[in-house]
């Protein structure tokens, strides 16, 4: 799969995006005014595109990216081009996780799913930035840990689950991550996320909807019912969801 390039976008943040929001990633939003001053100058504000490649499995990570606004999913891939989602990243993470450990190529790929932006860093900045910054090193591993607790979690619901508890459990994911009760999502792309076939997302999503919890229509999911969804899916949302607020009641 090719990678298709950023849309950069010829502003740099400040404390805002470059459409004059607030920054809404939150290892960003959470680091002290002096880190601020740091880091922000050094970062750059790109687009994010649908279906968009943001690294490669296999390939040289030569940045890194925290994500503002969107959806990534990082997929395992086999080497028959076969694919499966062991994770998802929102605007509480960061792409480009091999860099905090000097590592420089990517393991998974991961893909945009819903198309948004981000601050892209140069990975040599990055280190650099680490040295200087020990909140952001701080966050950046704390955000590692909280992604290999979800992709463990993925992977043993990938193999112990039915497809329509495991795609409920995908979209209110998608949903927490995105912030929205409708998602840009296709049968092809929803099989490669769930590693099965098209026509057992389809069964899935038409038991879903039959029982008013979600609408699917061509190219889209909405979230009609959050509470019976919630309901409708694997004991795996609420393990992670679980960990997560566990994890920030630690930290305050």
């Amino acid at each position: 799969m090719s990678t298709r390039p950023s849309i950069r976008v010829p502003t740099r943040p400040t404390n805002s995006d470059g459409d004059g929001n607030a920054i809404a990633n939150k290892i960003l939003a959470s680091l002290p005014t002096k880190e601020s001053k740091e880091v922000l100058p050094r970062l750059e504000f790109v687009r994010l595109v649908l279906h968009q490649v943001i690294h490669e499995a296999g390939e040289k990570v030569k940045s890194g990216f925290f994500i503002n606004s969107g959806l990534a999913s990082v997929l395992a891939v086999q080497p028959d081009g076969k694919s499966v989602e062991v994770g998802l990243i929102g605007s509480e993470g960061f792409v480009g996780l091999p860099l905090l450990v000097g590592y420089h190529t990517s393991p998974t790929r991961i893909v945009v799913q819903g198309e948004g932006a981000a601050y892209r860093c140069d990975g040599e900045a990055l280190r650099l930035l680490m040295e200087r910054c020990p909140e952001l090193e701080r966050q950046l591993h704390r955000f590692a840990q909280q992604l290999a607790m979800q992709s463990m979690q993925i992977a043993a619901c990938n193999r112990l689950h039915d497809v329509e508890e495991r795609l409920a459990r995908w979209i209110l994911m998608s949903r927490d991550r995105m912030g929205s009760d409708t998602l840009p999502l296709t049968q092809e792309f929803l099989s490669n996320m769930l590693g099965t076939r098209r026509s057992s997302v389809t069964v899935a999503a038409g038991t879903l909807q039959k029982a008013g919890l979600i609408s699917y229509t061509r190219g889209s999911v909405r979230v009609l019912d959050l509470q019976k969804l919630e309901g409708a899916a694997c004991a795996c949302y609420g393990i992670v969801q679980r960990q997560l607020k566990d994890w920030e009641a630690e930290k305050n």
